[in-house]
Parts: structure tokens; sequence; C-alpha cells
């Protein structure tokens, strides 16, 4: 075909990104270990309209082979993390934990909120952990880094079965949700909080139900979400907030309002972090952007990377959940002052270190003892 082959045909513009309702990414993005590329083409032929597909939520039942994730970040509060699912059904557009549907040959976009895996030996694979001599106990962050109480924990109860475990044992547990059926399990969280057990963080991105309704598109209401933490903190449980992430131009413009209304509620302490970019979730975040906010898209994305040294994301510990420069540090001085201020005026429950101390060693019976005593219907000794 000659180069004079194309002259006179006309250039379609781009097809316009349109989100799907109750999703929230607007691209099922291929992850960056593809082979191959694919992308939509669009010949100049007409088409007849083709039904939109609907993306609807599978899960897959996994046998894992590990339960426990360590890390030394210095910029978590936490060492050890456990999630019972991979994948979350909340689809919210920012989630750092979207690339690691790449491991898994899936897209990070709508693949990572509709193809779901629940790790189904998860309480059994941490009874055997906590059993292990050498097991040295720390509080473990419970569903840090896909939500524990997505909608499919209503049906595989995988998050309450781990709970269970950790009561028994007297184990601290850290709790990290947007979701209200945390709630449902306030009767294994309030004693173990009586015991210095057991806190919740409840992450509040917005007071706007329609910002909302498209950036976390499953995860509960900011109302919602304001009444779980009145009710955890009257059930005795100390609730923080997690502010995050903060979109500059998008949820920013309500910092002060969002931390008064999460003390209003009880919380006691509230944490916040910078709108973080990492891997695919870049490109996934811009094509939301243009959906939902074309206007005041570029304004965005100019002042995410001010606060990124001139990137769309800076993985460097100690700058990758603030970020750095001029708008970074005014973000900093509005959380802090607004903190501070309701600090002061607020009563009741105080933050305090989960108690390690009071750890008992469950007992792990083998599996082929168990066969044995079931088939004599023998009775224990002791």
């Amino acid at each position: 075909m000659q180069d004079n082959d194309f002259e006179g045909q006309v250039m379609l513009p781009p097809k316009p990104l349109t989100a799907q309702k109750g999703r929230g990414a607007v691209t099922n993005l291929q992850g960056r270990y593809e082979v191959h590329e694919r992308e939509e083409f669009d010949d100049g032929w007409e088409h007849e309209e083709e039904a939109p597909r609907v993306w609807r939520t599978h899960v897959t039942e996994e046998m894992a082979r590990t339960i426990l994730s360590r890390n030394q970040s210095p910029d978590i509060p936490f060492g050890v993390s456990l999630n019972p699912y991979r994948g979350c059904e909340h689809g919210c557009i920012y989630c750092f934990a979207r690339p690691t549907h790449s491991y898994l040959g899936l897209s990070p976009g709508l693949d990572f909120e509709s193809k779901l895996y629940a790790k189904v030996n998860a309480p059994q694979l941490l009874r055997a952990e906590l059993a292990k001599a050498s097991y040295e106990p720390s509080p473990i962050a419970l569903g840090v880094n896909t939500d524990a109480y997505q909608p499919c924990e209503r049906d595989y109860k995988l998050t309450r079965r781990v709970l269970e475990v950790l009561q028994e044992c007297d184990h601290p547990v850290g709790l990290i949700t947007k979701s209200s059926l945390i709630e449902r399990d306030i009767d294994i969280l309030a004693p173990m909080a009586a015991r210095n057990l057991a806190a919740a963080a409840i992450t509040l991105t917005t007071l706007d139900p329609a910002i909302a309704r498209t950036l976390e598109p499953r995860a509960a209401a900011p109302s919602r979400r304001l009444r779980t933490i009145r009710t955890l903190t009257e059930a005795g449980i100390p609730v923080s907030v997690s502010v995050a992430p903060i979109i500059p131009f998008v949820t920013e413009p309500d910092i002060e309002k969002i931390i008064d209304a999460a003390f209003e509620a009880g919380a006691i302490n509230v944490s916040y972090v910078v709108l973080r970019l990492p891997w695919e979730v870049a490109p996934l975040f811009k094509d939301w952007l243009e959906a939902h906010f074309p206007d005041r898209a570029a304004r965005v994305m100019n002042r995410v990377r001010d606060m990124r040294g001139g990137k769309d994301y800076d993985a460097t510990f100690g700058k990758r959940m603030h970020g750095e420069g001029v708008w970074a540090d005014l973000i900093k001085q509005r959380v802090e002052k607004a903190v501070a201020r309701r600090l002061t005026m607020s009563r009741g429950m105080r933050f305090k270190y989960l108690d390690c101390t009071a750890f008992k060693r469950p007992v792990v019976v083998p599996a082929r003892a168990a066969k044995v005593k079931a088939a004599s219907n023998q009775l224990d000794l002791f």
C-alpha cells in the first residue's frame, strides 16, 4: 500500500471513555507482564452497535501456601499482615494493590474488581503459623492489601474465622476497611478491644456521595462509614480514620470537613496518604479522570507531579505516602492543624498500643490424627 492511498481519508477521533455502573476502572488495561499488546482500533467501517459487556463478579476458591506477609517498610506502622482475598470488588480506582493482579496474568483494571480469589484455607494456615515454636507475636494487620470485608465476605466468612482464631489465641489484630460489614464481628472485636487486643481503622476518602460512587463504587457510602465509626466506638472498639488518598482538586478541598466529621463520629485519631500511582494505577487513574473529571484532569495530574518530583509517582521510602514540595507541605499543615484542633476538643478513648504479652499458642491436631480420632470416636484423655 502506498502512502498516498490514505489521502482523503478522515482520521476518526478516539471513542470517549465511559464508565460502567458499579465499577471503578474505565478500561481493562493489560498487565505489565503481558507478552502481546492489544488495543481497540476503529477502521472506519460502520458496525452494528454492540451491547456493552457486563463485568460480573466471579470468585475463585484457592488453597494458599502461606498466609502471613511480612515487611520492613518504615512508612507503615505494622510488620505483619493477612489478606483473605485477592482482588477487591469495592473497585477503588486508586487502589495500590491493583498491580498485583498482573502476577496472575489478569488486568489491574476491571479484572481486579471482578475476578476475585478467596483463600479458603486462611484460618487453618493462620492456626498452623501461630502454633510454630518459632512464632513471635506481633499485631497482625487484617485486610491491608485488599478489603477483608468486601462483599464476598458475607458468604465466605473468612475474615470472621480468622478473627476467631486470633481471639482464641489472645493475639492482637488491627483492621482497616471501607465496609460496614465489620459491625457483624463486634461480638468478637469488642471483648478483644477491652483487653487491648483489637483496634479498627475506617478509610474515609470523601464526604461527597456522588464522588464516592465513582471513586470507590462498591464500598459503603460516606454517611454509612461515619455510622460504622459511631457503632464501633460505642461498642468500646478504638477507631482511627485514614483520609486516603487525598486527591488534588477532587477530595483535597474537603480535608478539614472530613477530619471534623471523623472526630464527630468518635474517631480517636486521623492519618492521611496523598494519592499514589504505582505501576498500572497511573494510566487507570488518568482514564478515570478523563471519564469523570475531564475539566480538571490536567490540573489534577500537574499537582500530583508537583508533589512527586515531576513524575506520576515516586516510590522512595519517606516520600511515597505524603509526597514532597510546597503542595505536600501545605496538605500536611492542613491535616495537622485540623487534627490538633479536634484532639483538644475531643474526650473519651485514647489509642493504646496493642498487647502482645497475652498470646497463647494454639494446639494444632495433625490431620492424620484427627481422622483416626474421628473414626474411632475416642474421647480425649484430658
